[in-house]
């Protein structure tokens, strides 16, 4: 009996050990635990977390993983991987078909049509060169100028442009100090647009569009400084488009509503690495909410975000861990709804069809070193460790991305934070506080 006991014993010591060895080797989910619940900051609102092995192939710690949160601009993974499963190597400009003298062409949603930025020019070449009478073809837009859920008093705001079959210049006019007058702005077609207003009082420069139309009104109780600089999205239209391409192509553009024939032609403007990075790094809401009307124009010859989000939802998101409430493709709508093990599900599915982890991390916001993230972490000898996209509204901050520990371990996270009250840089510092440290120590 006693040496039955002991060989028991003996198996127990054996097995806590293993399995001490174990954790000391790996992920100690305990030690990440008590700092999530030892810290002031998690603990004053809803936090969620998901951490994954991506080398095991396992789900190393989840917190409140199955609740839902407000992702805000964390959406744009979405969006990505929808438009990395539609989308080709390059970003389609237009469609257009040739009849007689004529060259009738139709939107495809592209965001880099003259887009400050991004400045894609192959579509304004073509029709430049075409030799053509042009006509404008309207109509295969399907949806609202903004997205559902939106804040609609942010209209005047750089990241609230507006959405439409053929954007130009990203739906923005650009405003800056003038050269020899007070301010001018790109394009020049928008400079008669400019008027004083003696009713606005306020210290600080800036200008201000008309909510109805695209007056911009400006202060006379300040001026602007020397590096004042403002982007404000202009009301798209029909008329506008065709006043903006004639002013731009210097060529006659006429407008017409006729359906897509089944042989339209395309052409191609942009890689589409070039535009997913411009939409990751700096989060440009504007650009993901193109690209699904890019991934719809290719889908179904028409323009609509909604059937485009369901397409993804049924055919390539089906098998998620729990049903989104996807609503728009920027993350600017507060209907959004994702579980921090959803993120985790869609990050495996990403690098699974990027399958090149260079590749990938290179269109993401790196920690210490590009977009959204370039201010946040401190390299490891400079090199980036995380590669994240961040997600903010009021009240809301986000990440969720691939990180890579100092021992050479590949994991994803979601760390999701809503409705909170301080500072959304104290919850982002908290953030990069865990995560730093999950990288200095496994």
């Amino acid at each position: 009996m006693y040496r039955q006991i002991s060989r028991i014993l003996l198996c127990i010591l054996v097995l806590v050990s293993t399995l001490n060895i174990a954790e000391a080797g790996g992920i100690r989910k305990r030690k990440i635990r008590r700092l999530f619940k030892h810290s002031a900051i998690f603990n004053d609102h809803f936090t969620g977390f998901a951490l994954y092995d991506l080398d095991e192939n396992k789900s190393l710690l989840e917190i409140n993983a199955d609740k839902y949160y407000t992702p805000a601009s964390n959406t744009k993974l979405f969006t990505f991987y929808t438009s990395l499963k539609i989308l080709g190597d390059s970003i389609p400009a237009l469609k257009y078909q040739l009849m007689g003298d004529s060259l009738l062409f139709w939107g495809t949603g592209d965001p880099s049509f003259l887009h400050p930025d991004l400045k894609g020019t192959k579509a304004l070449h073509f029709l430049q060169q075409s030799g053509k009478q042009l006509y404008f073809c309207n109509g295969l837009y399907q949806n609202e100028i903004l997205g559902s859920g939106w804040a609609w008093d942010d209209y005047n705001d750089y990241y609230q442009a507006e959405i439409n079959e053929l954007p130009l210049y990203g739906n923005l006019v650009e405003i800056r100090k003038g050269n020899g007058k007070l301010i001018q702005s790109a394009p020049d077609f928008f400079a008669h647009l400019l008027k004083a207003d003696s009713s606005l009082r306020t210290n600080s420069f800036t200008v201000r569009r008309n909510l109805t139309d695209n007056t911009l009104m400006y202060p006379v109780s300040a001026s602007p400084t020397e590096n004042y600089h403002q982007y404000v999205p202009f009301q798209t239209s029909t008329a506008l488009t065709i006043a903006l391409l004639q002013d731009t192509l210097k060529l006659n553009v006429c407008s017409l509503h006729l359906p897509l024939p089944a042989d339209a032609h395309t052409i191609y403007d942009l890689n589409a690495d070039t535009v997913y990075r411009h939409m990751l790094q700096p989060s440009d809401n504007f650009i993901a909410e193109q690209l699904l009307l890019s991934c719809s124009s290719v889908k179904f010859g028409y323009l609509n975000s909604d059937s485009v989000r369901n397409y993804s939802l049924s055919h390539f998101l089906n098998d998620l861990p729990d049903k989104p409430e996807w609503h728009d493709g920027s993350g600017l709508s507060r209907l959004n709804l994702f579980t921090p093990r959803d993120l985790i599900a869609l990050l495996l599915k990403i690098r699974a069809e990027i399958n090149n982890d260079e590749r990938l991390f290179s269109l993401l916001p790196a920690g210490g070193v590009s977009g959204t993230l370039k201010r946040v972490y401190q390299t490891d000898n400079g090199k980036p460790f995380v590669f994240a996209k961040t997600g903010s509204l009021s009240n809301n901050y986000n990440q969720s991305g691939y990180l890579i520990t100092r021992k050479g371990k590949h994991l994803a996270f979601s760390l999701m934070n809503n409705n909170f009250v301080e500072p959304s840089r104290t919850v982002r510092d908290e953030i990069v506080k865990l995560m730093t440290y999950i990288h200095d120590n496994f």
